[in-house]
């Protein structure tokens, strides 16, 4: 097993849905952890010992965890994914993937779906509103420097909104897209709602790595812009209690019997993969293709609306990702996995050529 130094050691910010994802599952899997509050490369007032120097990766994201190489040297790592299955190779109790590897990969799928598509609808919300604007704009810069006087936070406050306004495009958010996201939401809250009322999580009575990956993205939808937060506690307060509870799981006892079966696992997430094939689908789709041709921009149609946005390269790897995730498997299952698939229309995610 790969050996990774405890306590496991992070840096985030708690306004991030990636970096509260990664927390609660080290809470949930009872792994040690120091949580070193701040964005690498920036000055930060906690969580860093005198004369401690970490390093900065390429590109900044949050959470950076910190490993040794095979060499010993420290290494700023990100990505959430990626780093939860480095953890699931390390250490053995209360994993956060499925035993059934066919259930397995549909925790994959699903986790990309909120990683990916639910973040659109943080993003959407959290600058299309003005209320919304307003609180982030507010809040979010005292959250990586408490010391901030009044009139520093106010000039991050201006630049910061309008730097995030103005890139509402990279997720596609604008006056045509704004009903595909806000109503992809609203279904997505009716869909986890009736989900929550038969099981204790998206992965049956234990939290997969999907459960985390919604979560994270719902601590901002749910219990942090005023726009979204209205609508959940409106629709779905069984929602808001959720994300709560799911903050720290470290007392939740789990068994291997916990999981859904790959036998039940189709038919109880229909509603939720129908809802990948309906969104998240056509836009991985049309970005994997544009970015085969070279281009900058795609456009498809989601809910029979054009949505168009930059190219993400990104995205074209979470893409390849899936697909050999589904190559991974042995023939059996892996043919048990495409029939679930076939179910919600989700083939072409695996089948279609994009280049």
């Amino acid at each position: 097993m790969p050996n990774i130094e405890l306590p496991i050691r992070l840096q985030g910010l708690h306004g991030s849905p990636y970096t509260r994802k990664a927390l609660a599952v080290l809470r949930y899997r009872r792994l040690p952890y120091r949580f070193i509050i701040g964005q690498p490369g920036t000055p930060i007032e906690a969580g860093r010992p005198q004369g401690e120097s970490l390093p900065v990766p390429k590109v900044v994201l949050l959470p950076t965890f910190y490993f040794a190489d095979e060499n010993g040297e420290e290494q700023a790592v990100t990505d959430t994914t990626p780093i939860l299955r480095r953890l699931e190779d390390a250490f053995d109790e209360r994993s956060v993937v499925p035993t059934d590897p066919v259930v397995a990969f549909i925790n994959y799928l699903v986790e990309d779906y909120c990683d990916e598509w639910l973040t659109r609808c943080m993003f959407h919300y959290r600058w299309a509103y003005e209320d919304d604007i307003d609180k982030a704009g507010s809040v979010l810069p005292f959250y990586g420097r408490m010391s901030l006087s009044s009139e520093q936070a106010a000039k991050f406050k201006q630049f910061f909104s309008e730097r995030q306004v103005g890139r509402l495009y990279v997720v596609g958010s604008n006056d045509t897209t704004r009903p595909v996201i806000e109503e992809s939401y609203v279904r997505f809250l009716g869909i986890l709602d009736a989900h929550l009322q038969r099981h204790q999580f998206l992965m049956g009575n234990r939290p997969g790595s999907a459960d985390f990956a919604a979560f994270g993205q719902l601590t901002c939808l749910t219990h942090f812009d005023p726009t979204p937060m209205r609508l959940t506690l409106e629709l779905s307060p069984r929602t808001y209690a959720w994300v709560e509870r799911a903050e720290d799981l470290c007392g939740y006892e789990v068994s291997d019997d916990d999981w859904l079966s790959r036998e039940a696992v189709g038919e109880v997430l229909r509603p939720l993969l129908d809802e990948i094939a309906r969104t998240h689908m056509p836009q991985m789709l049309a970005n994997a293709k544009a970015l085969a041709a070279g281009e900058k921009t795609f456009e498809t149609t989601i809910d029979g609306k054009l949505w168009q946005q930059p190219s993400f390269p990104y995205q074209g790897k979470c893409l390849r990702w899936t697909r050999e995730e589904l190559d991974r498997l042995s023939a059996d299952d892996r043919s048990a996995a495409r029939a679930i698939l076939d179910a919600s229309g989700l083939l072409p995610l695996i089948d279609e050529p994009t280049a």
